[in-house]
């Protein structure tokens, strides 16, 4: 861990637990053997990571004002070394947008393309509707409900049991049901209007 990195990042550097720092480290040598080790993957991973490219990304910004050029190259290598395991590994909505919005920043559209990619075959179709939940950025929203709409119609059913996906599950059948012509798509939401009818007439 380079010290001219800062406090704050050298701060949660010691805080990691040794099998981040281990799974850190293997990334940033994978020609070594006996560093790409399998590692169990949780939700700490996740918060260790992300608070670390959090910082990490916060201290290129202010070398880059301070206009240090090989700090900022070191750091940024870190950061992206950090986001990589994220990226590799995360199945979790923060993680996600946080990636995402790194990526629109810097302009990287085949960043963009490889993480609708993930989303597509890692995350589960809560995790995406929670994705449309937390972010206010349009393209972020549209990239998950895009992924929404071409999973299974079964897959999404059951997101319209939670009040807090109902909205973004009828938005993502209507969708399916107006652009694909899904006929599943089409007899669910034939349905909520029966229930909905139902309710009105008591």
């Amino acid at each position: 861990m380079n010290k001219n990195f800062g406090e704050r990042v050298e701060n949660i550097w010691k805080d990691l637990r040794p099998m981040t720092k281990k799974m850190l480290e293997g990334a940033m040598s994978p020609g070594k053997p006996n560093t790409r080790q399998k590692f169990s993957y949780d939700a700490r991973s996740d918060w260790e990571l992300s608070s670390l490219l959090t910082a990490l990304d916060e201290q290129a910004k202010e070398s880059k004002e301070r206009k240090n050029e090989v700090q900022l190259r070191a750091i940024r290598n870190f950061a992206d070394v950090c986001a990589g395991v994220l990226e590799a590994r995360t199945e979790s909505a923060e993680v996600f947008i946080q990636l995402a919005k790194r990526a629109l920043a810097r302009n990287d559209f085949r960043r963009i393309d490889k993480l609708a990619d993930i989303l597509f075959d890692r995350f589960t179709a809560g995790e995406i509707a929670e994705i449309i939940r937390q972010t206010e950025l349009a393209q972020i929203r549209a990239l998950a409900y895009e992924t929404l709409a071409v999973l299974p119609t079964t897959l999404i059913v059951p997101l319209l049991e939670d009040p807090l996906y109902f909205d973004i599950a009828v938005n993502v059948l209507e969708q399916q049901a107006l652009e694909f012509d899904s006929d599943d798509a089409k007899l669910v939401l034939d349905h909520l209007d029966d229930e909905m009818d139902a309710e009105d007439d008591h």
